[in-house]
């Protein structure tokens, strides 16, 4: 049985929009509302959904940028939602964020290799005459060349500042990384040059991956189990394979029908939903995808489906099962 690195307990983050005159809620977007899952020791979790549906706002959370408003975070069986501030820093070098803009991550003004030192000195990783070695180090297991740390980012193309920006969270030897659309504002080309990268690093440093993306084929090709969201919800957990050959929860089929197919000879149906996503401000009663769902009932629009296993670790959140 896996080693379970973190899980996650009924996790919900609610952003306030607006107050009455007493500072009582009156409006609140619910970004993240009642998520379970876990990820073991070892693995590639991706995380699938369309935009706006609380992907990125989950991994701010799992990095410490947001703090909760409902739930529980378990670390190697830690709760670190238990922690106050000071307690939960000591184990932010164990959790790591590649961000989704490798420009706007990296500060201007510093040079690549002063980049990559910052995160170890401030930890005390290592002594200051070990710092410079250990940034090269760096650079050449994410393909840079030594010489290249005395370059500012803008002098990079964005390839390689999604490299330097690898390199960083690298820096402190984190247990679980969470990629955040890593690789959506590269070229088609450079994506599968860094998503190879990533696949390599986690077979050479042991790592653990949180991966969330908007694209179905990216995640295909570095996840072992892969969730789908939709507007802050958990639909459909299950292992890569067993969830493009037999995706469950209508919202799920929708997506994967809409994978380009390369080969013309092999047709398929497109899913085509009807309606906008709902505003998380006020979404829907019962089941979140039920103002766009196909496969409808009665009791959908009134009753919140629970995310349950049909299947030895397949779960989905839906009426239908």
């Amino acid at each position: 049985m896996s080693e379970v690195l973190m899980e996650i307990q009924n996790l919900s983050k609610h952003f306030t929009l607006d107050t009455s005159l007493l500072g009582k809620p009156t409006v609140v977007l619910k970004a993240v509302d009642d998520v379970s899952f876990r990820i073991d020791k070892g693995e590639a979790f991706g995380l699938v959904g369309e935009s706006g549906c609380g992907k990125t706002t989950l991994g701010k959370i799992l990095v410490n940028l947001h703090s909760p408003t409902n739930g529980k975070i378990f670390f190697e069986g830690k709760e670190l939602t238990a922690l106050n501030d000071k307690q939960r820093r000591s184990y932010c070098k164990d959790i790591q964020m590649i961000f989704q803009d490798p420009y706007a991550s990296l500060n201007p003004r510093m040079t690549v290799g002063d980049i990559i030192a910052e995160p170890i000195i401030i930890n005390k990783l290592l002594p200051a005459s070990k710092v410079e070695e250990r940034v090269i180090y760096l650079l050449n297991c994410v393909g840079l060349a030594q010489h290249q740390r005395n370059r500012y980012p803008h002098e990079f193309s964005g390839g390689q500042r999604q490299r330097v920006g690898i390199a960083r969270a690298l820096a402190v030897e984190p247990k679980l990384i969470v990629c955040d659309e890593a690789v959506s504002a590269l070229d088609v080309s450079i994506q599968a040059q860094v998503l190879n990268l990533l696949v390599d690093l986690k077979k050479e440093f042991g790592l653990t991956y949180l991966f969330i993306a908007h694209g179905l084929n990216v995640v295909k090709h570095i996840s072992d189990r892969v969730g789908v969201m939709y507007l802050g919800k958990l639909m459909e957990i299950a292992p890569k394979r067993e969830l493009y050959a037999n995706p469950l929860n209508p919202y799920t089929q929708a997506l994967l029908s809409a994978i380009p197919i390369i080969n013309p000879e092999k047709k398929k149906e497109r899913i085509i939903l009807n309606g906008d996503v709902p505003s998380p401000i006020n979404p829907p009663a019962g089941c979140r995808f039920s103002s766009r769902c196909f496969k409808e009932l009665d009791h959908c629009k009134f009753k919140d489906p629970v995310l349950k296993e049909v299947s030895p670790n397949h779960w989905v959140a839906c009426h239908l099962f």
